[in-house]
């Protein structure tokens, strides 16, 4: 009965409408704040997913006040020397093989390693078809 009144509402706002789907669809939405069996007809199908999405924006919410509750005031300062501090960034400026920003895309690919023996013999013997006993 839900889904048949809600389709003949809304064929009711479309003919109002003059099949000008935006103005039907405002047009219901102003008759859902005025009719909660409308509402309850438009989000009856729907309703598991909007509870699943606020309980878990609820749960989001406070895991981030958690968080946020756990940040210092006042941060500690890294206690590094000056022969470790910033030795990762001038690796990486100083080495050929790292790409320009912007260029990640033609940046050249890492080279990939040799296929060990013990893999090319598992690839060898399972393209035989041959089984281990200790396989299975």
């Amino acid at each position: 009965m839900s889904r048949e009144y809600a389709e003949s509402r809304i064929r009711e706002a479309l003919k109002n409408a003059k099949g000008n789907a935006t103005r039907a669809r405002q047009q219901v939405m102003a008759w859902t704040f005025e009719d909660p069996k409308l509402l309850q007809a438009l989000t009856r199908p729907h309703l598991t997913g909007i509870v699943a999405y606020a309980v878990n924006r609820v749960i989001n919410r406070q895991e981030t006040e958690e968080d946020e509750a756990a940040i210092p005031d006042i941060p500690e300062s890294l206690n590094m020397g000056p022969e470790t501090f910033g030795r990762e960034i001038l690796k990486a400026l100083s080495s050929t093989n790292n790409p320009m920003f912007g260029q990640e895309m033609s940046a050249p690919s890492p080279g990939r390693k040799q296929a060990s023996q013990s893999h090319i013999d598992a690839m060898k013997s399972l393209a035989k078809g041959k089984k281990k006993k200790s396989d299975f």
